[in-house]
């Protein structure tokens, strides 16, 4: 393709509206795209007006796998152009999505097409994973990992926006709520009714101080994180509360994963319920995504720094990082040191209001990813 199509293919996906949702309409266009250019794909329906996109060039192994989603943010705040329309100026790109992560997804699209078109020999198989609900909760990536698309790669390359930086690892995310269930009176008659909003915090009180004494940390991804981020309860100020509230998130680490969160919650809640009667809770995880524990000298990695710098003229860093990507489903069910790595154009304006993408970025990530797909420095055997 050349700068004016690649240009256009961006504008197009960006001018697609989804936002948490809608995600089919990409999965359509990119389809129609991949089919002009003769590569097969597969839609993988996740709900209604939502679905993941399969397409594949090569055959045989090793199978490298390059995924990134489909869904963007709210295109909230105050915008200098109009967010669903891709804007060049001063060598930006602006749009939502351009950056988180529109250009990746477009990259990876036309390295594939050029490289059919050039029939250039594959030394195996490239399989690209469009998803859906990575923003909210990687619910595409567990649909394609259970659907054994991950089953025989050997090699997975996210291109959530680092710029020149490869993540190797990252934290995990757990959401939970807890609902602390009471009995309504009369705030003048408090021994008739049970205090749901009192209990509740009687039982954060004991969370806070056992996780207050976690100190867990790890030298990639930093320390063990835990917030309480969301509270309500009760009707109005003379009723007492039946029913109360809470919305926790924690960052976690292998030293103290999503499992010790859980069980230290739990333990909580066992002892105030043997503790009386009125301590009724009822406990739901909301989001489980496990921490992700890469390596940062693994071949993939390596090939990707070398790669990267060849191209950008950019020396290449590693870090772990403290967010979490769709790389939480995708290797449940693989071993410790498979290849992985997130590495796509990108920078620090994704989610904000006038997200951009630098054009030179965009267009490397192309030759780059070109390069990954012809060698991804990974031992066929793996």
């Amino acid at each position: 393709m050349n700068p004016t199509e690649r240009i256009q293919l961006l504008a197009d996906l960006v001018a697609i509206q989804s936002v948490n949702d809608h995600e089919e309409e990409v999965a359509d266009y990119l389809g129609r795209v991949f089919a002009k250019h003769d590569i097969p794909t597969n839609q993988v329906e996740y709900a209604p007006g939502r679905a993941n996109l399969v397409a594949e060039i090569g055959q045989g192994t090793p199978v490298t796998v390059f995924s990134g989603h489909a869904d963007v943010v709210a295109a909230g705040g105050d915008w200098d152009t109009d967010p669903f329309i891709l804007t060049e100026k001063n060598g930006k790109l602006y749009g939502r999505g351009a950056c988180d992560m529109k250009s990746s997804l477009a990259a990876m699209v036309i390295a594939m097409i050029d490289l059919k078109e050039s029939q250039t020999p594959l030394p195996g198989t490239v399989r690209f994973l469009l998803t859906v609900g990575e923003e909210v909760g990687e619910y595409g990536a567990e649909q394609l990992t259970n659907q054994g698309y991950l089953d025989d790669a050997s090699a997975l390359i996210i291109g959530e926006p680092t710029g020149y930086q490869i993540c190797y690892a990252h934290k995990g995310s757990l959401d939970v709520q807890i609902e602390a269930k009471g009995q309504v009176a009369h705030s003048s008659m408090p021994q008739l009714g049970n205090n749901a909003v009192q209990n509740l915090l009687d039982l954060l009180t004991i969370i806070n101080q056992r996780m207050s004494q976690i100190h867990a940390t790890d030298p990639a991804t930093g320390d063990f994180l835990f917030n309480f981020t969301v509270l309500s309860g009760g009707d109005q100020v003379n009723s007492i509360p039946g029913t109360a509230t809470v919305a926790l998130n924690a960052r976690t680490i292998d030293k103290f994963d999503n499992a010790a969160v859980l069980d230290t919650i739990q333990a909580a809640v066992n002892q105030l319920q043997h503790q009386a009667s009125k301590y009724q809770f009822d406990v739901r995880v909301l989001m489980n995504l496990p921490p992700v524990d890469g390596q940062a000298e693994n071949q993939l990695v390596k090939r990707g720094q070398q790669v990267g710098a060849q191209v950008s003229g950019h020396p290449i860093s590693t870090f772990g990082g403290t967010y979490t990507t769709d790389a939480a489903k995708f290797l449940v069910n693989q071993a410790e040191d498979f290849p992985f790595m997130i590495f796509g154009p990108g920078n620090q304006s994704l989610h904000s209001a006038d997200e951009y993408i630098d054009k030179q970025m965009y267009f490397n990530f192309i030759d780059i990813y070109q390069q990954l797909m012809l060698n991804n420095g990974v031992n066929t055997n793996h």
